[in-house]
């Protein structure tokens, strides 16, 4: 009977490590519609989507909105055991550069609560207050199956040029999604542009996200996020803030993504599809609700 016991708890902690929620950021470089007719690339953004239960895409320029819909819908075909909806913002951008942010969400597992475009501030595109080159797009979803049930994410695609002020003025950006929806659980994710030649050590120093300790940066300065062999830069992070945050996340999880070796692909074939990997983290389930609806 011991020996009966001790299997099933063994069996218990396998299967509920395996069914750790996992939420990702992807810089699809230039996503519409050349890309969505691309079957090669179609096909590896499938296999890339379908590891996430929730993914920011970014730098999509899809003006006509079918690319998308079209991602979405081969998802829904690919990953039959899954149902993936989307959420996305206006399109955003100084001048005639437009780019939107995507979400992709399995619906069976997340139910979207609210969303939140953060405001361009008044200006002609060039006046100092207007930080962001693409204003922030907030989300907030309610997640049954994790030990934290109200997810906020905050997805940013800074401007490489102005990334240091973009990802400092993120520390405001906060401050107003904590008094309008009264929660200190946060993620940020997104292509900071935090590394390399967008950054410097006296420039870090003034940088709020960096200078609070409430605030844990899962991706670290020393991993990778490019595809590009001559390149190593953490230009893509994961950033979460409050203890039910930070708490639910599984250690070690958050990491890039090397699509380029596990679909074994050349260097060429994987710049098809971005010059960046995805980075990912794992949230822990509840175990108590795997055990009341899956077992």
């Amino acid at each position: 009977m011991r020996k009966l016991l001790l299997l099933l708890v063994l069996g218990l902690c396998v299967f509920n490590a395996a069914q750790s929620l996992k939420i990702c950021a992807f810089n699809v470089q230039s996503f519409g519609e050349a890309k969505s007719h691309n079957k090669k690339v179609m096909s590896i953004l499938l296999k890339i989507l379908s590891r996430c239960d929730l993914c920011l895409i970014q730098e999509v320029r899809d003006s006509k909105g079918k690319a998308i819909q079209s991602l979405v819908n081969s998802l829904n075909r690919y990953d039959k055991s899954n149902s993936y909806l989307y959420l996305q913002s206006e399109r955003l951008g100084r001048k005639t550069y437009k780019e939107q942010y995507v979400y992709i969400y399995r619906d069976n597992v997340l139910k979207l609560k609210d969303q939140y475009q953060y405001p361009k501030l008044e200006g002609d595109g060039t006046n100092e207050t207007n930080v962001f080159s693409r204003e922030p797009f907030i989300v907030r979803f309610h997640s049954p199956t994790t030990l934290i049930k109200d997810l906020v994410l905050i997805g940013q695609h800074t401007c490489p040029k102005n990334a240091m002020k973009e990802i400092d003025e993120l520390y405001t950006v906060f401050k107003g999604i904590h008094k309008k929806w009264k929660t200190e659980n946060v993620m940020i994710l997104g292509d900071l542009n935090a590394a390399c030649n967008y950054v410097t050590l006296k420039g870090w120093r003034s940088v709020r996200l960096r200078g609070d300790p409430r605030f844990q940066w899962l991706i670290g300065d020393d991993q990778d996020t490019t595809v590009r062999e001559k390149t190593h830069c953490a230009y893509d992070r994961i950033i979460v803030h409050g203890p039910e945050m930070i708490s639910s996340t599984v250690p070690g999880s958050a990491q890039p993504f090397n699509f380029k070796e596990n679909f074994h692909l050349t260097e060429e074939e994987a710049l098809e599809v971005s010059d960046h990997f995805p980075v990912e983290v794992e949230l822990k389930r509840n175990h108590r609700y795997l055990l009341r609806h899956e077992l």
